[in-house]
């Protein structure tokens, strides 16, 4: 999970735990990038609004290693990528879809919608 908000950070890791799934967390799309060297995750709850690097800019360089023929991915390709977005505006799904993003979640995240879409984008 990349969030930079560390009380949102401990939530969702809490709802995880009670769906029954083991998660880290990350505070940028740098560090989201560093964790994916190191282990190969089935899913990444992505935060889109973060510093240093949001989740539309990690999400995009993702895809690029997952399609590029001279980067070889140390992950399991593709990750499933689920954003996590404050904004509920009109056009913010299909932001997160054209970034490369499988699905959207609006905060804050309920256990049943998020249940939902873990089981939707499980392996």
């Amino acid at each position: 999970m990349a969030e930079d908000n560390v009380i949102n950070q401990k939530v969702a890791l809490a709802q995880l735990r009670t769906l029954g799934y083991r998660a880290d967390a990350v505070a940028n799309g740098l560090e989201v990038l560093e964790a994916l060297e190191q282990i190969s995750y089935d899913l990444i709850l992505m935060d889109c609004h973060m510093p240093e690097m949001d989740g539309y800019e990690a999400t995009r360089l993702i895809r690029e290693r997952e399609q590029s023929p001279n980067q070889r991915c140390r992950w399991k390709s593709p990750v499933h990528i689920i954003a996590i977005t404050a904004n509920a505006m009109p056009g913010d799904d299909e932001k997160c879809l054209a970034a490369g993003m499988n699905d959207c979640l609006s905060k804050p995240v309920r256990l049943i919608e998020l249940k939902g879409v873990l089981e939707r984008w499980q392996p």
